[in-house]
Order: structure tokens, then sequence, then C-alpha cells
């Protein structure tokens, strides 16, 4: 007969996650902010700190939705994980503007605050060089497209090969496919343009996949998507600075963003996310 002292403990499995926003130094105008939000699903957001001063912007959310399995599925529905973005970014952004944040990954969550703050104290000379390296700088996005539409395509009539309407049609489509090909060698050449230009500027960059589909159709071809760390009060040079290399270039347009949270320069902590709870 099994007693007590036999029987093996029985792990409990939580009922809610602590869902991580953003890490950055535990002071009063973080936790004035944190009071204020709302997070994923609504959710209060409050601030889990360690020793050592750093903190971290933490949601309590449901296990069963955040979960490896129940993320999943939440994200298989393009319309649920655009709010669970917004709901993401929106704090990472308010909070941004009142104290330098590391942003986290998309559904980064811990089993429990227990083991964010173990994240904060392993992670503790990591997060800090980092907070330091990142302090009074911000991102800007910088994409370069290959827009034919932008440039003159040579008119067709008059020549003897518009007598023909079938050959007038192919007439034009060879002038729009040269065109094409010219915009893009155009916007290729302003995209190897922009890194030199604002060196002096900001000389950390993360270049990303060109979008693609959907994402870039409405805007031509994407050639360039490069994100740069600039400081903050050299934005508006850094703006004027790769406006002007694509000045009076028909067939290319560049496209600037920001300024964001720095993102792209902030490495991930390591640990959970995609719902996979640490």
């Amino acid at each position: 007969m099994n007693t007590a002292a036999d029987t093996p403990p029985v792990r409990r499995i939580a009922d809610e996650l602590s869902y991580v926003y953003a890490v950055g130094r535990d002071h009063d105008a973080l936790r004035r902010t944190a009071a204020q939000l709302a997070g994923v699903d609504d959710r209060p957001v409050r601030v889990v700190s360690c020793v050592g001063g750093l903190a971290a912007l933490v949601s309590r959310v449901p296990a069963a939705a955040y979960g490896e399995h129940g993320l999943k599925a939440q994200l298989e529905d393009l319309a649920r994980l655009e709010a669970v973005a917004r709901a993401h970014h929106a704090v990472v952004d308010a909070a941004f503007a009142t104290a330098t944040v590391l942003p986290m990954r998309l559904a980064t969550v811990y089993l429990d605050d227990e083991r964010v703050t173990a994240m904060l104290y392993e992670r503790h000379h990591e997060l800090d060089e980092l907070l330091r390296r990142l302090d009074r700088h911000v991102e800007f996005g910088v994409k370069v497209y290959a827009d034919p539409s932008g440039a003159a395509v040579p008119e067709t009539a008059g020549s003897p090969a518009a007598e023909s309407p079938g050959r007038a049609y192919l007439q034009q489509r060879r002038a729009q496919r040269r065109a094409g090909r010219e915009a893009h060698r155009a916007a290729a050449a302003a995209a190897a343009k922009a890194a030199p230009a604002v060196r002096d500027i900001a000389p950390e960059r993360v270049v990303h996949r060109p979008q693609q589909g959907e994402l870039s159709a409405r805007n031509g071809e994407n050639v360039a998507n490069e994100s740069y760390l600039v400081p903050a009060d050299r934005a508006d040079l850094f703006r004027t600075r790769l406006e002007g290399i694509v000045r009076d270039t028909p067939g290319v347009r560049l496209e600037v963003t920001g300024p964001w949270a720095p993102y792209s320069f902030a490495t991930p902590v390591a640990g959970s996310g995609s719902g996979s709870a640490r």
C-alpha cells in the first residue's frame, strides 16, 4: 500500500504565464508608464525587477492561449496575430517614450515572474551593456524601391511598328521591360550609396530580406530593406542625407520610417519566444 511519502509529487501546470514586452532600468518613470498600460488581451502591464536595477514589463496571460500549442493556433489567424503584435508594440513604444528599453520578441513568455527575475539576474551584464549602447538612440527603417511607374516609358506612336496594333503592343511591352530593368539598376545603385552616405551618423545597421508579395507590390520592387541605429539628436540630418541620394532619380523611391524603439539592435533574450515558456 502506497503512503503519501511513496507518492511522487505532482507538478502543477500553471494557469497563467508571464508575457514579457521589454527590458529596461527600474525607475519611477518606467513604473508610472507601466501602471497606465494595457497589453495583449487588455491585460494590465506591471514591472518585474531584480537586484542590479534591471526590470521587465510583464503581463500575466492565460497559459491555454499563450503556451506552445495555444499560441500556434492563435497565430494561424492573421487578424489575431495583428492584434497581438499591435498590443505588444504599443507597450514597447509607450515605454520607449520615457526610457531606453530593449524590445522583446513577439510572444516572449516565461512560466512565472520568478523565471523572469532569474533571466534578468543571469543576463544582467549583457542587458546592462545593451542598454548603455542604445541609450539616446533610435531606429530608422530604410527601404529602396525600383518603381518603373515613376520613370518615363518611350512613346511608340509614329514608328513603323505602330502601324500594326500587335507590333505596337509588343514594342510597348519591350519598352516597359526596359524601363523596369533601368529602374532596378538605378535602385540598386541608390541602395549601395545609402550606408556610405550616413556612415558618420549611423555606423550600425542591420540588413533585412527585401519585402516581397503583398507587402511590396503596391510600392514597386523592394530592392533594399535595412535598419539603422541613429543618435536621437541627429535624426533630421540622417533623413536629409538619405533623401539626397535619390533626388531627381526617376524610377527610384526611398522610404524612411521611424524613429522607433531599436528592435533590430536589441539582441533578443534567449528563451522563450513563440510561446515556448521557460
